[in-house]
């Protein structure tokens, strides 16, 4: 009786054993989805370790970017330093296209996001336009209303905004589509513009911007981070193109 028992769990055991290999069998041979941090479209701009992808403005002399505990850094203007201080712009050229991109600026802060670039000139903002990334509150002086943060630079003011401070993170995206152009910050839409509009052409007209031929005539250019001197960071930089 009692080898009768002995024999029974055995073979409980050994059916046990074989259908539990079956089962890990099966999951094995199933396809795993691999895990996206990006929306459905979207290419990574920034790999979080090299500036692969990233060259310095006209190829000029630089030490002021570098990569930073995951994110493009822009290091403080250095008094008495060597400064060698340039912009960061995409090796490649968009026009049609939906950037998206995580900001974080130093207290009195300046800095931006310029698009459409082209290298015929000596800065990269004298033919992009520029989502301004900057300290609101604590930057110095008075800043005009079209200078602030998510604006587009001395041409288009916007009224309502939530900015995180300076010392945090903020969202930023950046759309052009057929010269229609968005303004992104935080998940709201707080900007749209047409250029070569009769209203872009006067708001042109009446800034800084016309006396700068170039300004907003390139129809495929590259993205620039702007180095203002002041300390920023850049993080989770991805593009959508837009046929």
């Amino acid at each position: 009786m009692l080898h009768r028992i002995v024999y029974f769990i055995l073979l409980l055991t050994i059916l046990s054993c074989s259908t539990k290999q079956k089962e890990n069998s099966h999951v094995a041979d199933e396809p795993i989805a691999a895990p996206s941090s990006l929306p459905e479209g979207f290419v990574s701009l920034f790999d979080g370790t090299t500036m692969s992808g990233w060259r310095i403005y006209k190829n000029k002399p630089n030490n002021s970017w570098e990569v930073l505990d995951g994110t493009l850094h822009c290091k403080p203007f250095a008094e008495g330093g060597d400064n060698q201080r340039s912009d960061l712009i995409t090796e490649e050229q968009y026009d049609n296209f939906e950037f998206s991109f995580e900001w974080k600026i130093s207290a009195q802060g300046n800095s931006g996001v310029i698009y459409l670039v082209s290298e015929a000139y000596n800065e990269s903002y004298e033919t992009g336009p520029e989502y301004q990334v900057m300290d609101d509150d604590g930057y110095p002086g008075e800043v005009a209303a079209a200078n602030r943060s998510a604006c587009n630079y001395d041409m288009h003011a916007i009224e309502n905004r939530k900015l995180n401070p300076a010392g945090e993170w903020n969202e930023g995206k950046i759309v052009v589509n057929n010269k229609h152009v968005e303004h992104w910050l935080n998940g709201e839409k707080v900007l749209e513009y047409d250029i070569d509009s009769d209203d872009w052409k006067a708001r042109r007209d009446a800034s800084k911007w016309k006396d700068f031929p170039g300004y907003g005539t390139v129809s495929k250019g590259h993205i620039a981070l702007q180095d203002h001197g002041n300390e920023v960071w850049y993080r989770n930089l991805a593009i959508k193109v837009l046929n």
